[in-house]
């Protein structure tokens, strides 16, 4: 030990050691305080800029399962609508059927046909999900179809397009659904038309229930499609939280272990550093001798 009292040296040293066990026990504490790891982009550079670009994705994925849950609201909606539309076909069917019968009463058979048609136009016409057209096409509507972002990138899309079966830019005769496919349009105006013996007999409606077979399948693919999607977003945002979790959650039992050997390490450093600062004084031991 020299005999400078001018600088202590042992002192500035145990100084140092207590300021940084000091900012050691502030940091495990913060750590606790917020339960965070990285509390600034100081504490982890490159873990703090990892860690907000999976955050970011996370949350772009969410918003894709979000849209992902309303497609497939929205393909039950015109699928519940679609299905009502050929059950109501099939009773048509039935009514052509009973026309044969030299017994049955035509007229009545007619009328009931017609109002069959009238319901299936008004079901076309204001089959809507959110104010948006689902069995008619138009400037968003079904006939050019409904793309999806169904991933964090903007280009991961899906393209719904059952529409291109029933929507277009026809208009039913008699009817108030308009802008749906022409084969559509001419099936339901004939069944709408519909006033006597002769034109039950003439009813053709294949092109019609082919057209509604057509959508529903399309449906069917495209709901197939979702719930694959629907799959993987929630994979993939379980496993990117845990990533972000990993990179940003403090291990509580561990910062509190750091914390408390900081304190004690703290108390220690601060009983040398009283003594240190004491050991100039043997130096009045020579001056007075």
């Amino acid at each position: 030990m020299g005999f400078q009292i001018n600088t202590n040296i042992g002192a500035l040293k145990a100084y140092n050691a207590l300021a940084d066990l000091n900012a050691k026990a502030e940091k495990a504490q913060l750590r606790l305080a917020t339960q965070k790891r990285i509390n600034s982009v100081a504490d982890d550079t490159s873990g703090f800029n990892v860690g907000k670009s999976l955050d970011q994705k996370v949350q772009l994925m969410q918003a894709a399962k979000g849209n992902v849950g309303s497609a497939k609201d929205m393909l039950a909606t015109a699928e519940s609508q679609l299905i009502s539309i050929k059950d109501m076909l099939t009773q048509i069917r039935a009514k052509i059927a009973d026309a044969s019968n030299p017994a049955a009463d035509k007229t009545a058979i007619a009328n009931d046909i017609k109002a069959i048609g009238l319901e299936i136009d008004s079901a076309i016409s204001t089959t809507k999900f959110n104010d948006t057209s689902l069995l008619m096409s138009g400037a968003s509507g079904t006939g050019s179809g409904f793309t999806f972002q169904t991933g964090a990138a903007s280009t991961d899309t899906l393209k719904v397009n059952y529409g291109q079966y029933i929507g277009g830019a026809a208009t039913v005769a008699g009817g108030s659904a308009t802008n749906v496919h022409a084969d559509v349009a001419t099936d339901l105006g004939a069944v709408i038309a519909v006033t006597d013996a002769a034109s039950i007999s003439a009813l053709d409606i294949d092109d019609f229930e082919s057209a509604i077979d057509n959508a529903l399948g399309s449906i069917g693919n495209s709901v197939q499609r979702l719930n694959a999607k629907d799959d993987f977003l929630t994979s993939a945002i379980a496993n990117s939280q845990a990533s972000v979790s990993r990179l940003f959650d403090a291990d509580m039992a561990m910062e509190q272990l750091n914390a408390t050997k900081a304190a004690i390490g703290g108390q220690a450093a601060t009983a040398m550093l009283a003594q240190l600062n004491m050991s100039p004084q043997q130096v009045l031991q020579l001056l007075n001798s």
